[in-house]
C-alpha cells in the first residue's frame, strides 16, 4: 500500500520550524537540510532567498514530515490557512501531553487536550510557525 506523508511550506522559516519540531521529536534530519542555493537555476536568487530550505525531511514514527520554504523570486507566494493538519497518534496519554505542551507552545490552542465525547484523548492547535496540529491518544489504536 501506497504511504502519504505530509508535506508543508512556510515562508523562510522551515529550517527554524523544523529544527523546533526536532526538539519535540527527536531524530536526525534525513539527507540533511537542502537549500535553495545549492540548486541549478537559482543564481539569480537574492542571497535570502538562496538561503531558505529546498528540502528537510524529519521522520516520526515510521512516517517523515517534511517541507520547503517558497522562493518570492520565483513568483510563490504562501497562503497559511486551516485547510491542512497534521495529526500525531502518540503511543500514551503522557506522550499526547508532552507533544501537545512542546508543539503548542508560542501557538495558539485551537481546542484543549482533553478526553473528548467520542473517547479520545484529543487537542488541536496552530503552533508558531502557523502549522495546524491534531494530537489524538485512545488506547484502542495501539492494540
Amino acid at each position: 500500500m501506497a504511504k502519504l506523508n505530509p508535506y508543508l511550506n512556510f515562508d523562510g522559516t522551515a529550517e527554524e520550524a523544523f529544527t523546533f519540531y526536532q526538539s519535540v521529536f527527536g531524530g536526525d534530519f534525513v539527507g540533511g537540510i537542502h537549500k535553495m542555493g545549492n540548486a541549478p537555476g537559482t543564481e539569480n536568487l537574492s542571497e535570502e532567498e538562496k538561503n531558505r530550505v529546498m528540502h528537510i525531511a524529519l521522520p516520526i514514527g515510521g512516517d517523515l514530515l517534511m517541507a520547503s520554504d517558497i522562493v518570492p523570486g520565483f513568483g510563490q507566494t504562501l497562503t497559511v490557512g486551516n485547510n491542512n493538519y497534521v495529526s500525531v497518534f502518540p503511543d500514551s496519554r503522557e506522550e499526547a501531553e508532552r507533544i501537545f505542551k512542546g508543539l503548542s507552545e508560542g501557538g495558539n490552542v485551537e481546542m484543549p487536550l482533553e478526553d473528548q465525547f467520542w473517547g479520545d484523548y484529543f487537542g488541536s492547535f496552530q503552533d508558531k510557525y502557523g502549522t495546524h496540529w491534531m494530537v489524538n491518544y485512545n488506547e484502542e489504536y495501539g492494540k
